[in-house]
């Protein structure tokens, strides 16, 4: 259970640092450019604390995926960038791989 946590923790890291990238205007503003390298430490940093726990293929998928579904949101909701039906759709498969490793691979721990 606490690799789970460690990995939810990374990947709001790496999507607070992404979304800092986003705001940094190619590292023009201050404040969102020390959010980027903090964002990314952090994830980095947690990352590795998973990795004694789980796979790399299962980790780095689940990241990935959670990763690019909550950055999509906040690019919606903050940055007021739309998905078309095809991004919708694929965003959807990430969600099912996400499901299907976390329910049914014998790979991951539970």
């Amino acid at each position: 259970m606490k690799t789970y946590l460690l990995l939810t923790l990374a990947v709001l890291f790496e999507v607070f640092g992404t979304s800092c990238l986003q705001a940094s205007q190619q590292f023009s503003r201050l404040w969102p450019s020390l959010g980027v390298l903090a964002g990314f430490a952090g994830a980095f940093y947690l990352f590795t604390q998973v990795l004694k726990t789980l796979p790399l293929g299962i980790t780095y998928a689940l990241w990935s995926g959670i990763g690019i579904v909550l950055t999509s949101l906040i690019g919606l909701v903050i940055f007021k960038q739309r998905l078309d039906f095809a991004g919708i759709c694929g965003i959807i498969l990430i969600l099912a791989g996400v499901f299907v490793i976390n329910l049914w691979s014998k790979s991951a721990v539970h």
